[in-house]
C-alpha cells in the first residue's frame, strides 16, 4: 500500500492554509481586476507575474522548515550583496537600471528583479534563526545583535534610496522580538526613542517647511536652518505636503501633494459602491502618478467604492488571522517567529499604504501587497505566503521542540 506523505494528509484536512491560498489569490485576483482599469497591457504582464509568483510559492511549499532555516543565513549574505552591487558605481544602466533616481532594480532579462523584495523574506528568515533558541535578547544588550541584522539591509536599502521598503523592517523587528520573549520594557523604551525622532523631525519640517518654486523644484533650506534637516528634500517635502492637507490648506497642491490630493479625490468620487465601469474615463481625465503601483487602492474604492475598499481590508484582515494562527499552532520557534515577521511585514505593507490613499500619512513608495502591479512585489509575497503554508502543513511531531520555556513566563513584563 502506498503511503502519502503526511504533508499532503495534513493538507487534504481543515487546515488554516486554506485561508491564506484563497486570500492571496482573493487579492491577486482583484489587483489583475483594477490594474485592468488603468491599462489593459499592465493587467496581462500582471496576470503573468501571479502565474510565475505561484510557481515560487510552491516551491516554498516543498522544503523541509529544518532546510528553511538552514539556507537563511547564506541567503542573507546574497542578498546583502545583491544590494551592495546595486550601489556600485560604474555598474551599466543594462544591468542595474535606475528608476526614479532609485537604483533598486537588476535586469534579469525577462524582468526587473529588486532584491529589497527578498529581503524582507531573508530578514525575517535570518533573525528567525538566531531568535528561536537564545534568550540574550531579554537584556538590553542582547538586543544589539538583532538589531544589527536589521539595520545592515535597512542601510543599502535607504542608500538607493527606498525609504518605503527600509520602514517595514522596524515593525517585524518588534513583532518577532515580541513573541520571541524580549523584555516588553525594553522594546518600549526603544519605540518611544523611535516616535520621539519622529515627532522632532515633523516637528522641524513644519516649523521649517521646504521651499518649491512653481515648476515643482525644492529649493535648498538657508545654511542658519539646514543642519536641522535629516531627511532628504523630496521627504521633507512629502511630509510637508501631507501637514498642509491637514490644516486644509493648498500650498503644495500643485506640486509634490498633487499625487495625494488626486488619489484622495478619486476615493471620495467612488462613494459608497463605486463608478463601475466611468472609473476608466474618469481616470482618463484625472491623472494620478504611479495609479498602478503606490496609489493603487485609491482606484479600488474608486471602482468600487467603500464597499471595495471595506472588503480589501477585510481580506488583509483575513490574511494575517490566518497568519498568526498558523504562529500560534506552530511548536518549532523557527517557524512560530518567520510567521510572526511576515505577518507584521504584510500588515504594516498594506497598512501604510492605505493610510496615504487616503490622506492619512505622507506618501512613503510603498505598494499595496498583491495587489499593486510588479513581479518582484508579488514573487516576493506568495513566496512568504508559499513559506507560512508549508509551515502550516507539516505536523507539530515534524518540528523542532518548543521553546522560550523561560523559568519566569512573567518576567517578559518586567
Amino acid at each position: 500500500m502506498i503511503r502519502m506523505p503526511s504533508q499532503i494528509v495534513t493538507l487534504m484536512k481543515p487546515n488554516i492554509a486554506w485561508y491564506v491560498v484563497v486570500t492571496a489569490l482573493a487579492l491577486s485576483f482583484m489587483g489583475v481586476m483594477v490594474i485592468g482599469t488603468v491599462s489593459p497591457t499592465l493587467a496581462s504582464d500582471q496576470s503573468r507575474w501571479v502565474v510565475i509568483a505561484l510557481v515560487g510559492m510552491v516551491m516554498c511549499v516543498l522544503p523541509h522548515p529544518k532546510q528553511l532555516s538552514v539556507i537563511a543565513m547564506p541567503a542573507m549574505v546574497i542578498t546583502l550583496a545583491l544590494l551592495v552591487l546595486l550601489l556600485l558605481p560604474g555598474i551599466p544602466t543594462w544591468l542595474v537600471r535606475p528608476r526614479n533616481g532609485a537604483r533598486s532594480w537588476i535586469n534579469l532579462v525577462f524582468m526587473d528583479f529588486q532584491p529589497a523584495e527578498m529581503a524582507k523574506i531573508v530578514f525575517v528568515m535570518a533573525l528567525a534563526r538566531y531568535l528561536r533558541r537564545r534568550d540574550s535578547y531579554r537584556t538590553l544588550i542582547g538586543l544589539l545583535i538583532p538589531f544589527l541584522i536589521m539595520f545592515i539591509p535597512v542601510g543599502l536599502i535607504l542608500k538607493q534610496p527606498d525609504l518605503g521598503s527600509a520602514l517595514l523592517f522596524p515593525p517585524a523587528l518588534f513583532a518577532m522580538l515580541l513573541a520571541a520573549g524580549a523584555k516588553l520594557r525594553h522594546l518600549t523604551a526603544l519605540l518611544s526613542i523611535g516616535i520621539l525622532a519622529i515627532v522632532v523631525n515633523v516637528a522641524i519640517i513644519a516649523l521649517d517647511p521646504p521651499v518649491i518654486s512653481p515648476n515643482g523644484r525644492i529649493l535648498p533650506h538657508p545654511p542658519a536652518t539646514r543642519w536641522m534637516h535629516v531627511l532628504k528634500p523630496h521627504q521633507e517635502a512629502r511630509i510637508a505636503a501631507s501637514i498642509s492637507q491637514f490644516k486644509g490648506e493648498k500650498t503644495y497642491s500643485r506640486t509634490t501633494g498633487y499625487q495625494q490630493e488626486t488619489a484622495m479625490m478619486l476615493s471620495g468620487a467612488g462613494g459608497v459602491l463605486g463608478m463601475g465601469d466611468r472609473s476608466e474615463v474618469i481616470l482618463r481625465y484625472n491623472w494620478l502618478p504611479e495609479r498602478h503601483n503606490d496609489m493603487i487602492f485609491s482606484i479600488i474604492v474608486n471602482r468600487w467604492g467603500l464597499v471595495g475598499g471595506l472588503v480589501t481590508m477585510f481580506l488583509y484582515l483575513l490574511l494575517f488571522y490566518a497568519f498568526i494562527v498558523v504562529a500560534a499552532r506552530s511548536k518549532d520557534p523557527f517557524a512560530r517567529l518567520t510567521t510572526v515577521g511576515f505577518a507584521a511585514l504584510l500588515f504594516t505593507q498594506a497598512t501604510i499604504n492605505v493610510a496615504v490613499n487616503i490622506g492619512l500619512m505622507p506618501i512613503t513608495g510603498i505598494t499595496l501587497p498583491f495587489i499593486s502591479y510588479g513581479g518582484s512585489s508579488l514573487l516576493a509575497t506568495f513566496m512568504m505566503v508559499g513559506i507560512v503554508i508549508n509551515f502550516a502543513s507539516r505536523p507539530p511531531e515534524m518540528l523542532a521542540r518548543p521553546s522560550f520555556e523561560f523559568d519566569n513566563r512573567e518576567a517578559i513584563f518586567q
